[in-house]
């Protein structure tokens, strides 16, 4: 990609965001934007959206860039790369795994070789998902983890574990400087209806009295972090001194089931919905709950929002993206 008109004004730092556009992502820019920096927002939009920063259209110093991060980077001096490319529910990473695969690998490294071309941070956000189905629980950031390289989810959890991979060799070859996340459930205002995740699923068939889906009998458990919390621990992490590196876990350890989650959101959306049961997906984990003692000891970071808590919030912001009217959840148009 040619060069593009972002060096000016260096008395400001330059941040590039890539899959600015999505979920984390754009709250992650907004953030940048608020403490003054000129942000350049990387997306191909595949499951970002241009909603998501439509409200930033127009500030000084905030460009998005329709590209892919598995092809090519902008060519741009930057003080931080913030990498949050990559599709994280699995119907949108399942449906073109290559992809996901090169997202992933590919785009880890054009954000290295940018960062070690202009000396940038480089922020990865890394996951939960690369414990695999745990068998050490909580998770504790030692533990390798239990993952399959062959299944359906490999795609991204592997990538996942490839990308940390080229992050440290180029720390310990390159000297680029490196921090990675491990990020395990999150939710909140911006997440796509369709996304895919059981937070959203919930929260949309219950605003429309659906069924909510569990898989197996719903006992399989996850914790779930609000992105307020979450992007505060981001900020933490990238703004820390040079020797915390990562890999940090970053989410809520208050386990639920998925039982109690879809009873919680039929509770305080007011919905008729009744509990389905599916088989449980392949490869998919039992138990995800994080250790976050490194995030305390090392960020003074800890998650404030209590579920129930953030529920509402994005229960709300649900509402007005689906023109449903509260409390009954009937279509507006």
């Amino acid at each position: 990609m040619a060069t593009i008109g972002f060096h000016a004004g260096r008395e400001r730092k330059v941040a590039m965001v890539t899959g600015g556009a999505g979920f984390l992502g754009s709250h992650v820019c907004d953030r940048l934007v608020a403490e003054g920096a000129r942000v350049l927002c990387v997306d191909n939009l595949m499951t970002g959206r241009r909603a998501n920063v439509a409200h930033l259209r127009g500030v000084a110093g905030f460009m998005l860039i329709e590209a892919d991060v598995a092809e090519t980077l902008p060519d741009v001096e930057v003080d931080e790369i913030w990498n949050l490319a990559c599709p994280a529910s699995p119907p949108s990473y399942q449906e073109d795994p290559v992809h996901t695969m090169m997202t992933n690998v590919l785009g880890m490294k054009h954000c290295l070789d940018l960062a070690r071309r202009t000396g940038a941070r480089v922020f990865q956000a890394s996951t939960s998902e690369v414990y695999g189905d745990p068998e050490v629980h909580p998770q504790v950031e030692s533990y390798r983890g239990q993952v399959s390289s062959i299944g359906p989810r490999a795609c991204y959890d592997e990538g996942k574990r490839a990308a940390e991979t080229l992050c440290f060799d180029y720390q310990r070859t390159y000297g680029v400087d490196v921090r990675v996340a491990r990020i395990f459930n999150t939710y909140g205002p911006r997440m796509s209806p369709r996304d895919g995740r059981v937070v959203s699923n919930f929260i949309v068939h219950a605003l429309l009295d659906e069924p909510l889906e569990l898989y197996g009998d719903g006992s399989q458990t996850r914790s779930f972090c609000f992105v307020d919390d979450l992007v505060e621990g981001f900020f933490r992490l990238m703004r820390g001194p040079s020797r915390v590196t990562g890999p940090v876990n970053l989410g809520n350890p208050g386990e639920f089931t998925m039982q109690e989650l879809a009873q919680l959101v039929v509770e305080m959306t007011g919905s008729h919905s009744r509990l389905s049961a599916s088989p449980l997906p392949m490869d998919d984990p039992r138990q995800r709950r994080p250790d976050i003692g490194l995030a305390k000891s090392l960020l003074g970071w800890q998650p404030a929002v209590a579920l129930r808590e953030g529920l509402a919030a994005t229960i709300e912001s649900f509402r007005e993206e689906l023109w449903l009217s509260a409390p009954t959840a009937e279509r507006l148009s």
